[in-house]
């Protein structure tokens, strides 16, 4: 009996130990964790780079980059992040469907069980309703 009781401490202690930290501000800092396009005319992709930074004292490997759907596209870095150094994370909207939206975008770095969150989010107009473009000076 005390062995299997010993045996179910020592794989609980195990389990514990194993376990793998969440995205922590002394590992990563974004300069914001969300972004907002405002209005943007439809069929017109948008990019916004969010900086990460490298706060703990070894080098940091994000993994993987993935978006809430196909029409938003990460782009993650492709050398790890050295302490104190900053890297860019680009993310694209299509802008292809008219209305709000509210996408999340999920950032996997190496050696960390959880994804960090971060949020794009706007209005597509449609062309007729979006506000024209700025025209150029002419000459008389």
């Amino acid at each position: 009996m005390k062995k299997i009781l010993l045996f179910a401490t020592v794989s609980m202690f195990s389990l514990a130990v194993m376990a793998q930290p969440k995205v922590e501000e002394s590992t990563v800092k974004f300069n914001t964790e969300k972004h907002d396009f405002g209005k943007i005319k439809q069929g017109t992709p948008v990019i916004y780079y969010f900086e990460i930074k490298n706060t703990s004292d070894q080098p940091i490997v994000v993994e993987n980059a993935s978006a809430s759907c196909g029409c938003t596209i990460p782009e993650k870095p492709e050398k790890p992040i050295l302490p104190g150094a900053t890297a860019k994370i680009k993310v694209q909207y299509s802008a292809a469907a008219v209305g709000p939206f509210n996408k999340d975008v999920y950032i996997k770095l190496a050696g960390v069980e959880q994804p960090k969150v971060i949020h794009i989010s706007g209005e597509v107009l449609a062309p007729e309703t979006a506000p024209p473009a700025e025209k150029p000076a002419t000459k008389n």
